[in-house]
C-alpha cells in the first residue's frame, strides 16, 4: 500500500458491536452490505467524542452550519450552486424517497428504477404498495448502457423515475449527455425524477462524478453517509430548485417523521464536508489500489471470474457467467464453504443473476483473505459439478 496520513491498513474489530454488517449473520468474512472497515476521518472521531463529553443528549435542531457545509462542499468539488432555502434535512435518503413516494405517486402506481440497481429501490416501491418497472440497463461488452428507446416507452406510463447516480452496483458514472438525455424524456412525459447520488465521492483518483443538473422536476437526494463511513448517523439532505415539489416533500418527512436530527449527526456531518477533504482523498487512492489488486488477481488466479470495469464506488461487479450457477447458490456455497459473503447478483434485478457484488472497502489484509477464499470456494464449486 502505498504511503498514507492516514490508517487504512489496521483491521478493526467489529464483532460485538451491534454492527450490522459482521453481527447479523456468522459469516467468517462479510463483504456485502456497503460501509467500510475503515476507522473515519480523525476530525469526525473528535467531533463526535467532544459531543459526547456534554452530558445531556436530549432532541436537537439542524443548524444552519449543516447546510453550509452541504452547500460549501458541492460549489467546492463539484461547482454546483444550492441554497439552504432549497434543501430539506432527512433521516436518510430511503426514508426520504420513501416519503416522496407516498406524497408524490399514488397507491398502484409503477414506478421506474434502471436494472440491476441497489435492491431497496424494489423495497422501497412494492412495500409502499407502488409496482417496479424496470428500464434493464444493457451489457454489452464488458460495460452497461441506457436502453433509451425502451426508456423513453416506459416513462410514458410513470409519474416517477429513480435514478441511482453513480450507478450501484454496476459503479457507472452517467455522462452528461446521458443525465441531459433523461433529463429531456422525464420532462417529455412529466415525470419527476429522484436522483440518488449517495456515492458521489467515491470516484477513483482524478475522475469526477456528473452531478444532475437542477430542474423544475429533479430531486436529488445527498449524504456523507458512504463517502466518510457515517452511515449509523442517519442524516442526508433532499434538494430540489422547485419549492412546490420541496414543500410536499417536506409535510411528508414531517407527517412520516423522518426530518428528526440525530444528536450526532450534524457534527459529524460538518466535520466531514469542512475538515476531512483530505482524508477523502487518500481514501480514494486506497479503493482504487484495492481495486487494481481484485482486477490483477482474478486475471491471474480465478479468470473465469471477469471484473466489469468502473470508476465509481468501492462496491465491484463481479461477472461469474461463465460459472453457469446461479448467484443465489454461488453465494450461497461461498458462505458455507468458505464464511464469504458476497451479495448475490439476482437481488439487484434478475438481469444481475450471474453476477455477485463484492465490497473492497476493506484493509489489505482481509481483501487478500476474501480473495483467496473467493478461488478457494470457486475451486470446490468446480469439483463438485464435475
Amino acid at each position: 500500500m502505498k504511503n498514507t496520513k492516514y490508517d487504512f491498513e489496521t483491521v478493526i474489530e467489529r464483532n460485538n458491536t451491534n454492527c450490522l454488517k459482521w453481527d447479523l449473520f456468522d459469516d467468517d468474512l462479510p463483504m456485502w452490505v456497503a460501509d467500510m472497515d475503515f476507522r473515519v476521518a480523525p476530525a469526525i472521531e473528535k467531533a463526535i467524542q467532544k459531543r459526547a463529553s456534554h452530558p445531556i443528549y436530549g432532541y436537537t435542531v439542524v443548524p444552519d452550519g449543516l447546510f453550509e457545509s452541504y452547500i460549501n462542499w458541492w460549489d467546492r468539488r463539484y461547482g454546483l450552486k444550492m441554497k439552504k432555502d432549497d434543501m430539506a434535512y432527512s433521516m436518510g435518503v430511503m426514508p426520504s424517497i420513501s416519503s416522496m413516494i407516498r406524497c408524490l405517486t399514488d397507491v398502484g402506481d409503477e414506478i421506474l428504477i434502471q436494472t440491476p440497481v441497489y435492491h431497496v429501490f424494489f423495497y422501497v416501491i412494492e412495500d409502499n404498495n407502488r409496482k417496479v418497472l424496470e428500464n434493464e440497463l444493457i451489457y454489452e461488452n464488458g460495460e452497461y448502457r441506457i436502453d433509451f428507446d425502451d426508456l423513453d416507452e416506459k416513462l410514458s406510463r410513470v409519474k416517477m423515475m429513480i435514478l441511482c447516480n453513480p450507478h450501484n452496483p454496476v459503479g457507472k458514472i452517467w455522462s452528461k449527455e446521458d443525465l441531459d438525455l433523461i433529463g429531456k424524456l422525464c420532462k417529455k412525459h412529466d415525470v419527476i425524477l429522484i436522483s440518488d447520488e449517495i456515492h458521489c465521492d467515491l470516484t477513483d483518483p482524478g475522475v469526477k462524478y456528473n452531478h444532475f443538473k437542477p430542474m423544475d422536476n429533479v430531486i436529488r437526494c445527498l449524504s456523507p453517509s458512504k463517502s466518510f463511513n457515517v452511515a449509523g448517523f442517519q442524516s442526508s439532505i433532499v434538494h430540489a430548485t422547485n419549492s412546490e415539489l420541496l414543500d410536499k416533500v417536506k409535510t411528508q418527512m414531517h407527517i412520516d417523521n423522518s426530518s428528526s436530527c440525530n444528536v450526532f449527526a450534524s457534527a459529524a456531518v460538518m466535520a466531514a464536508y469542512d475538515e476531512s477533504e483530505e482524508w477523502l482523498e487518500e481514501l480514494k487512492e486506497v479503493l482504487y489500489e484495492n481495486k487494481q489488486i481484485v482486477k490483477e488477481y482474478l486475471v491471474s488466479e480465478l479468470p473465469v471470474i471477469k471484473l466489469v470495469e468502473c470508476d465509481a464506488t468501492y462496491l465491484l461487479w463481479l461477472d461469474c457467467s461463465a460459472l453457469n450457477v446461479s448467484s443465489k447458490v454461488l453465494s450461497g456455497f461461498l458462505r458455507s464453504n468458505q464464511g464469504l459473503f458476497l451479495s448475490a447478483g439476482i437481488d439487484f434485478g434478475k438481469n444481475g443473476d450471474n453476477f455477485l457484488r463484492m465490497n473492497i472497502a476493506c484493509p489489505q489484509e482481509l481483501l487478500r483473505d476474501g480473495l483467496g477464499r473467493l478461488k478457494a470456494g470457486i475451486t470446490a464449486l468446480t469439483i463438485i459439478k464435475r
